[in-house]
């Protein structure tokens, strides 16, 4: 199972950011995290598995249903 990581930032004036930057995968309690690098080996495994059907879940923990759709906006 994977799990996309989010970065925010709040700001003194009020403003938010959000970003997406990589994920993690947990197998025996242990949790890989990985930056989107086409480099990375984390990463283009992460791709391949995903795409062959392992669960992605968001940063909010909720699971991605076309997570295909969603690798494929990826580098």
């Amino acid at each position: 199972m994977y799990k996309l990581l989010k970065e925010v930032n709040n700001f003194a004036d009020g403003t938010k950011t959000e970003k997406v930057y990589g994920a993690s995968k947990e197998e025996n309690g242990v949790i890989t995290s990985f930056i989107f690098n086409k480099a990375n080996t984390d990463y283009r495994a992460f791709k391949k598995e995903v795409l062959a059907g392992a669960e992605l879940q968001d940063a909010d923990g909720n699971v991605m249903t076309d997570a295909s759709a969603y690798i494929g906006t990826l580098p």
